[in-house]
C-alpha cells in the first residue's frame, strides 16, 4: 500500500504544467489585421447598402407627409403600404446584416483560432507537457507551471 501511495506521488510530480494566455496570443496573430481588413469592408458595404436603403424610406416619407393630406383615401393607403413595406425591409436588410456579419466574423476567425490550437498542442507535445492550461481562463495557475506563450509564439513564427 505504501510503495503505491508513493508511486500515485512520484507520477502525479513527474507531471509537467503549463500556461498560456490565449487571449493575449490570439491579439498578436498576424492574420488578424486581415479578419480586421475584411470585416471593416463588410461592415461598410452593409452600411452603404442600409444608409441608402434608410434615404430612400426618408425622402418617401417626407414625399407622403407633404402630400397626404390631398390624396385620395385609396392612394393614401397605397402610399401607407409601401412605407410600411420599406420599413419592414429595412429591419429585415438590418437583421440580415447582423447574422451575416457574424457568421463572417466566425468563418475568418476559425482558422486563426485552430492554428492557435494546433501550435499549444505541439508545444505540449514538443516539450512533454502534460497540461497546458489557459491563463485567460484558469482560476488558478500552480506555481510550477510555466508560462509557455514565448513557446508558442516561436511555434506560430510571431515575434
Amino acid at each position: 500500500m505504501i510503495i503505491a501511495v508513493l508511486a500515485l506521488t512520484l507520477t502525479a510530480n513527474a507531471q509537467k504544467l503549463g500556461y498560456v494566455n490565449t487571449q493575449e496570443l490570439f491579439l498578436q496573430m498576424p492574420e488578424l489585421k486581415d479578419v480586421q481588413t475584411r470585416m471593416d469592408s463588410l461592415n461598410k458595404q452593409y452600411e452603404n447598402l442600409l444608409m441608402t436603403m434608410q434615404e430612400e424610406y426618408q425622402k418617401k416619407l417626407q414625399d407622403y407627409q407633404q402630400k397626404q393630406n390631398t390624396l385620395p383615401e385609396a392612394m393614401r393607403q397605397i402610399q401607407e403600404e409601401e412605407l410600411y413595406s420599406m420599413q419592414q425591409r429595412l429591419q429585415t436588410t438590418y437583421q440580415t446584416a447582423q447574422q451575416d456579419v457574424e457568421q463572417k466574423r466566425g468563418e475568418y476567425l476559425k482558422p486563426i483560432n485552430e492554428r492557435m490550437a494546433k501550435a499549444i498542442q505541439e508545444v505540449g507535445a514538443d516539450n512533454k507537457y502534460t497540461y497546458i492550461f489557459d491563463s485567460a481562463a484558469a482560476a488558478y495557475i500552480a506555481p510550477d507551471a510555466d508560462n509557455v506563450i514565448a513557446l508558442v509564439k516561436a511555434k506560430l513564427g510571431i515575434k
